[in-house]
């Protein structure tokens, strides 16, 4: 975990404003701690790559910042679909070999 100024430390050209920003849009979402009178935003291992996600796309791929909203949805879906997948694959491996089986050449016969 870390704060503000530690990430921006991990990306050569990423101020303090834009990452601010960046949190006060919702595009990341670090847990806040309160010390005294002062609110700190403090990096999860997950924040962090979020950032470096919303960097790449900017940096890196150029996205327009009024698009960095549906990519980032996009690929909330994405993930949200391959953690569904691994589940249903470990209930399928869960189920015995003959209804493995079926199952496998349901998904062979389905039609498009």
């Amino acid at each position: 975990m870390m704060r503000l100024e530690g990430v921006i430390t991990l990306f050569p050209d990423l101020d303090q404003t834009e990452l601010v920003s960046w949190v006060e849009r919702h595009w990341v979402q670090p847990d806040t701690s309160a010390t005294g009178e002062e609110q700190v935003w403090i990096f999860t291992e997950i924040d962090v790559a979020r950032v470096r996600l919303i960097y790449d796309l900017r940096r890196d791929l150029d996205i327009a910042e009024e698009m960095v909203p549906l990519m980032l949805s996009l690929l909330d879906q994405v993930y949200d679909l391959r953690c569904t997948l691994k589940s249903m694959s470990r209930a399928i491996a869960a189920q015995p070999p003959e209804l493995q089986a079926a199952i496998r050449a349901a998904m062979t016969e389905r039609e498009d």
